[in-house]
This record gives structure tokens, C-alpha cells and sequence, in this order.
């Protein structure tokens, strides 16, 4: 495919929809902004509306016909563009309300906010209610997907969901529940909906939580975006009846979305069978279980405040939520590297975290067994299977090239993060923080998630870095490729 046959108006068409979702989504800040007296939101929030509102409709109007081929390459344009796109338009709240110094500031609080990993990169300053508003929104359009958001318009321009959605959702195989990829997108958002709206009723009924705090929490909650109301974060409401709820609330998130169909549907048999799932609330289990010994024995704290402690921090850097609960930096060395391995690994595919994937981690971990099998059995032939059900050779293949390339990209990040001079264990774990989406990292980038004192270039990277994590690099990658623009094969 050379680019004089990129079907132009499809991708453009598809932008003008996200441009206009995006102007409608920042009404509902800028009414909440104008209602509390927010000055500084309500006026940059009525800068950025009516014209990407307008924007967004003049495009979709402009763009009347287009060719219906819509193949894979201008999918993963449409995608990468939009998420792009989505980051350059949601900054400008931030930059308008003066919130950040710099429009470079904003870019990557608008990044860290559809990507969901919720980090910042301002001191000194506590975002107002219109902004933190704008900031859950964000996390929860991104958590399951923009595209996703609007793939059930899609049928209607004559293209097909599915190459979309096969390039922006998280996980080596994408699973449809039905047979348009539309209608699944629609079974996806109401469980998400719902999920949503569970959460918030309750936090409400915790008597701690008021409704605008339980809606900023659920947002950010459900996407695994970790967006708290105050700075203290969980830690300002002193209940454990809400870390419970939240620490439930982020294992519903980070399962694979398609197992909540098999519920709705009875299909109770794939939903208790499913590896994945088991997988990883074993690795969840096993994770507070080992911190919980490691704090009682390294800190000496009774069995209740370790275990609860342990509890909520396990799972949200299992779920690359990021919430912080207890100053977990100065907790043993063991239960540390149990936190880092945990963000290394994520959550399920098809769900709102970010990182490996425990899929991909169960099929390295098969792969490697049969290595080790054809050692001693040179002339066997052993399937790779998850469960019951054998994994194709390509789908090995392709898990093994995403394992591959994400430690080789993390190692490339780490050299580029370096130049700003922080020490080691900062400067590694903040590359891990961002490109697993998780935000909360270790040594100096510790508090909060906190990423100031990086130089504006390098916050640029790291938008990028975050884009690139949450659409699980090749739909990045493969674009600055000679293949991927040249002619059609």
C-alpha cells in the first residue's frame, strides 16, 4: 500500500467523530466548573468546547463518502492518530486554566489521563474539581478504549470494527462475543457502564465518600487509572470498608471483559475454567500472602496492619491502578521487587490494565517448559496450551515477539531516561511505571507519581512511552517501518 492509497477520507472521517466525542465529553467539566465557581476551568474549558465541538462536526459533515476498503494499515493509522490526537486536545484545559506552565506539562497530564497512568508532572498545585472531572473522564475513555467508544458509529461509514479494535485493545488475542465487532463493543460498554455505577453506590454508602468523590474515584477506578479527589489519596477516608471495595473494584477491572459476557450469557463454565483468570488471582494471592510474611518480618508489624496494607498495595500495582495506601517505599526489599514484579506483569488481556499481560506471561512460561522437554526429548512434538485448547505456532510466535520487544524497548527507555541523572532505582522504575500505565513508581519519582523534575523533552518521550505501552507497542512501532508505506502485496 503506498500512501497515494490510503483511504484518507475513512481516517479523516474517524478523527472528526474523536474530536467531537472528545468537545462533548469536556461539556460536563465545563458544567461542573461553572456550577462550583471555577473560574479558571470554566474559562478554559469555554475556550476549548464550542471549537472542537465545531471542529469535530465539520469534518464528520465535510467528509461525506469514502471508499468502504478499510484495511489493517488504516487501522492502525486511525489509532495511533486518535490517541495522538486525543492527548493534543485534552492538554489544553490544563494549559488554559494555567494549571500547568507549559503546553508541553499539559500534553503529558492529558497523556497520563487517557492512558491511565495517572501520574503528573506539577508541584505546588492541586487540580480543581472541573479539572479533576476532565481527568477521570479521560482515564475512563481511555481505560476501555476511545476508538472502542465509537466503533458501534463505524458500521454505518462502511467499515469494519474489528481491525480497529484488533489494533487498540490490550491482549494477543482479541475474543469477539458476537459477530459484528459493533455489537460487542456495545456489550463492552454496558458491563463497563455498569461496573461503573455499581462502584459508586458503594463508595457512597461507606458514609465517608460524598457523590462527587465516589464519582472521581469510580472513573478512576474501573479504568485503572488510580485519579484520587484528594492528595493524600485513600489514605484521607481511613476506611477499610473503601479499600476493600476498591481493591475489588480494580481485580473486576483488570479481568479479560469478555468473561463478564460469559456470566450475563450463563456460560458460568467458561468463566470458572478460564486460565487467565485463574492465573492471575493465584499471582494476586500469592503476592499478598509473600508481602504480608515479608512486612511482618521486616517491620514488625502485627499480622492485620501487614495484611491489610499488603492487601490493597498488591493489588493495585497487579492491576497497574497505582493507588498508593501506605509509604510502601520503605518497606523491605523483598516486598519491593514483589510490587515491580507484579507491575511487570499486569493484569488480564481485554481488560483496563496495562503491562505484559498474564496471557502472555502463562505462554512464555509453556514455552520455556517445552524447551526444556525437547532437551531431553529431542524428536517430540509438545504442544503449547493454555488449558486444554493448544496455542498456534503464529500466536506463540507473536507473544514471544511482544515479550521480546517490550524488554527491548524498556531497556531502550531506560538509557533515554538516565540522561536526567536520577539514581537507579528511580530511573528504572519510573520507565516501568510509565510504560506498564501504572504511574506510581520508586525513589524520588515515589510520591504520588510525581515526574517534575524531568526535562520537557523527556516528558514528551514519556507521553509518547505511555502511548506506546497502552496500545502494546507494534501499533506504534510498526509505523515508523519502510513495509508498513510501501506498495500493495
Amino acid at each position: 500500500m503506498s500512501v497515494a492509497n490510503l483511504n484518507y477520507k475513512a481516517i479523516i472521517k474517524i478523527m472528526g467523530i474523536i474530536i467531537l466525542v472528545l468537545g462533548l465529553t469536556m461539556v460536563i467539566p465545563w458544567i461542573y466548573s461553572i456550577a462550583s465557581g471555577d473560574s479558571d476551568a470554566t474559562s478554559a474549558f469555554g475556550k476549548c468546547v464550542p471549537p472542537t465541538i465545531i471542529a469535530g462536526l465539520v469534518i464528520i459533515l465535510a467528509v461525506k463518502s469514502h471508499k468502504p476498503r478499510f484495511r489493517a494499515r488504516e487501522g492502525y493509522i486511525v489509532v495511533a492518530s486518535c490517541w495522538v490526537l486525543a492527548s493534543t486536545i485534552g492538554a489544553f484545559p490544563y494549559y488554559l486554566s494555567e494549571f500547568t506552565d507549559t503546553y508541553i506539562d499539559a500534553v503529558f497530564e492529558a497523556t497520563a489521563g487517557f492512558t491511565t497512568t495517572g501520574c503528573t508532572v506539577v508541584t505546588g498545585n492541586i487540580l480543581s474539581g472541573g479539572l479533576l472531572l476532565w481527568k477521570a473522564i479521560s482515564n475512563w475513555l481511555g481505560g476501555m478504549g476511545i476508538l472502542l467508544f465509537v466503533i458501534s458509529f463505524l458500521p454505518a461509514l462502511g467499515i469494519n470494527g474489528q481491525i480497529i479494535a484488533r489494533a487498540e485493545t490490550p491482549g494477543p488475542v482479541l475474543r469477539k462475543m458476537t459477530v459484528r465487532m459493533s455489537d460487542s463493543a456495545k456489550i463492552l460498554y454496558i458491563t463497563y457502564i455498569s461496573l461503573t455505577i455499581l462502584e459508586i453506590i458503594l463508595l457512597m454508602l461507606s458514609g465517608k465518600m460524598p457523590f462527587f468523590d465516589a464519582v472521581i474515584t469510580s472513573l478512576g477506578n474501573i479504568s485503572t487509572g488510580g485519579v484520587m479527589v484528594h492528595p493524600e489519596g485513600i489514605a484521607y477516608y481511613e476506611s477499610v470498608y473503601i479499600e476493600v471495595v476498591m481493591a475489588i473494584f480494580c481485580i473486576f477491572s483488570a479481568l479479560n471483559f469478555v468473561l463478564y459476557h460469559y456470566l450475563i450469557t450463563g456460560k458460568f463454565k467458561f468463566f470458572f475454567k478460564d486460565v487467565e483468570l485463574r492465573a492471575f488471582l493465584t499471582i494476586l494471592a500469592g503476592g499478598v500472602v509473600l508481602c504480608t510474611v515479608g512486612l511482618m518480618a521486616g517491620t514488625g508489624d502485627s499480622f492485620g496492619s501487614s495484611l491489610r496494607a499488603s492487601f490493597f498495595q498488591v493489588i493495585s500495582m497487579g492491576t497497574t491502578s497505582g493507588y498508593i495506601s501506605t509509604p510502601y517505599i520503605s518497606w523491605p526489599t523483598s516486598c519491593q521487587m514483589i510490587l515491580i514484579t507484579m507491575m511487570f506483569i499486569g493484569g488480564c488481556a481485554a481488560s483496563t490494565s496495562g503491562s505484559i499481560k498474564v496471557i502472555r506471561v502463562i505462554v512464555m512460561l509453556k514455552l520455556i517448559w517445552r524447551g526444556c522437554i525437547r532437551r531431553i526429548h529431542p524428536r517430540s512434538v509438545v504442544a503449547v496450551k493454555v488449558g486444554r485448547d493448544p496455542i498456534s505456532a503464529p500466536v506463540v510466535s507473536a507473544i514471544s515477539a511482544f515479550v521480546l520487544t517490550y524488554f527491548l524497548v524498556f531497556l531502550i527507555s531506560i538509557l533515554v531516561l538516565s540522561f536526567q541523572g536520577l539514581d537507579i532505582d528511580s530511573t528504572v522504575t519510573a520507565t516501568l511505571a510509565i510504560m506498564s500505565n501504572t504511574g506510581t513508581a520508586f525513589g524520588e519519582t515515589a510520591v504520588a507519581g510525581n515526574y517534575a523534575m524531568f526535562h520537557p523533552f523527556l516528558k514528551l518521550f514519556m507521553s509518547c512511552l505511555m502511548i506506546v505501552g497502552r496500545l502494546e507497542l507494534f501499533t506504534i512501532i510498526i509505523l515508523f517501518t519502510g513495509n508498513f508505506w510501501g506498495r500493495d502485496r
